[in-house]
């Protein structure tokens, strides 16, 4: 939409509230609210918040501001503009970028600016006009979920009527449809409990303007969930992953449970991942596709997967940037550890899918990152480290069409890995990004700020704190 045609969908669908959404840098939305008046009282459609903005505390959002310099103002975006689908009152929900009240300039840590200065770069490259972004965001669905820490306790607590922990359970009547630990992929009903819950997400997100292409119940046990989007450009696909998952989330609550995408909030069973998948477009037509290539993709899509695999170490602290990550990053539960790529193979970091031949479907499959990551920031890492394969034609070896875990010893240790921790990862970013700052699109002041964020607010914590499972190990010492 326009501005003016903004202004005219709200006198038509009688919107009360316009609400004014950002992301801040670890990744979840943030807004206010303003009324409607704000928005048709103005003379000029063109002018006013459109052009003004409005201002908020930069100094309160994550990553952002220091206290003196806390003024910072919201630009809405009106091509976002779209009924939020979830509140009662009638909203106009709408997705804004975040400037610099003296400089007028875009906020270096805006990361939306980031995920559209990538896009610009693409295009200034030669090498494509757009590349097409496929996220699969699992998450679980749970009935109930308690933690708490303090200096003396620490403890979480999760159920769900489907964990199959809960056979033995009098639940007056127990009815004993629980799928078993990794054995939830593909049940239909009453096995899977959730079809209809899920129903109602993709409804709800076809209706927000979301065209979703499948759901079903993933893996684990205890309601584990995908549901898959239709491809979209870089900057609208995080922007529709964010709306994702605000309907995931509030569809659950107003249904009586709670969605997390939590990478690994279950001992014993599959983690949650987000599968991204890529591709590049140049005058129309798929630059990842060769009839005669392995796997039908071509040598450009092969040195991608090049850059991909040489940058997997430092992507890392982008894609799977939670301490919790790197408990679903192991071996033996279909976790995409090993950095070599192959068709079909999931044992692969990088998966070809080969489901068809039409060329306009093919694309790589980037399987390490999970529902954590930030999309606008995660996907244009992924983007510049593929674009540095390119144009610097990084080989990625022969294809490794094997069960990664199944392979010998001897041959399974020459198989490299991606990193076994946050720390390791924001290490690797540390010195390894110079590819992500082409182009301007990464600054050096978001490489410094997120490594300080992630390390002072997550690694550090983590660290000066007992676990629980250590008291089953060292009480009795």
């Amino acid at each position: 939409m326009t501005p003016e045609e903004v202004l005219n969908y709200c006198k038509q669908n009688n919107i009360q509230m316009v609400d004014l959404k950002f992301n801040d840098l670890p990744g979840m939305w943030q807004h206010f609210s303003i009324p409607v008046s704000e928005l048709t009282e103005i003379d000029d459609p063109t002018q006013g918040i459109w052009v003004e903005g409005i201002g908020f505390d930069g100094s309160s959002i994550r990553g952002f501001q220091k206290i003196q310099e806390s003024d910072m103002i919201l630009i809405p975006d009106p091509t976002t503009a779209a009924l939020d689908p979830v509140m009662e009152v009638p909203t106009l929900s709408i997705i804004c970028d975040i400037y610099d009240p003296l400089t007028k300039q875009p906020y270096t840590r805006d990361p939306r600016y980031v995920a559209r200065k990538a896009e610009a770069y693409l295009r200034s490259t030669g090498i494509a006009d757009i590349s097409y972004w496929g996220p699969e965001a699992e998450f679980f669905i749970f009935d109930d979920i308690r933690f708490d820490q303090a200096e003396q306790y620490g403890y979480y607590f999760l159920d769900s009527v489907e964990g199959d922990w809960n056979t033995g359970r009098d639940e007056k009547p127990n009815l004993g449809y629980k799928p078993r630990y990794k054995e939830g992929y593909f049940p239909v009903p009453p096995h899977d409990s959730l079809q209809d819950l899920r129903s109602e997400m993709v409804l709800t997100m076809i209706k927000a303007g979301i065209p979703v292409e499948v759901h079903h119940h993933e893996v684990a046990t205890a309601g584990q969930a995908e549901i898959d989007m239709k491809f979209d450009s870089l900057t609208r696909m995080a922007d529709k992953l964010l709306l994702y998952k605000y309907i995931v989330k509030n569809v659950a609550r107003k249904r009586g449970r709670v969605a997390t995408f939590m990478p690994k909030p279950i001992f014993g069973d599959n983690g949650s991942g987000m599968h991204v998948h890529q591709s590049l477009y140049k005058d129309s037509r798929n630059i990842f596709y060769d009839p005669e290539g392995y796997a039908l993709v071509s040598q450009i899509c092969k040195y991608y997967i090049g850059g991909l695999l040489k940058h997997a170490h430092s992507l890392m602290a982008f894609c799977a940037p939670t301490t919790n990550s790197y408990r679903r990053l192991v071996p033996g539960y279909e976790a995409p550890v090993n950095l070599v790529y192959s068709q079909r193979n999931r044992s692969a970091a990088i998966r070809i899918p080969v489901y068809t031949t039409n060329p306009r479907t093919k694309r790589i499959e980037f399987r390490p990152p999970d529902g954590a990551c930030n999309p606008y920031l995660g996907f244009p890492a992924l983007l510049m480290a593929g674009l540095d394969g390119i144009e610097n034609q990084i080989d990625p070896g022969e294809p490794a069409d094997k069960n990664m875990y199944e392979l010998p010893p001897d041959e399974a240790a020459k198989i490299p890995q991606v990193c076994g921790s946050l720390e390791e990862a924001l290490a690797a970013l540390e010195q390894d990004h110079d590819y992500l700052l082409r182009g301007n699109v990464f600054t050096e002041d978001v490489i410094q700020v997120w490594l300080e964020y992630k390390r002072e607010r997550e690694v550090e914590p983590m660290k000066l704190r007992p676990h629980p499972y250590e008291f089953y190990l060292y009480f009795d010492i």
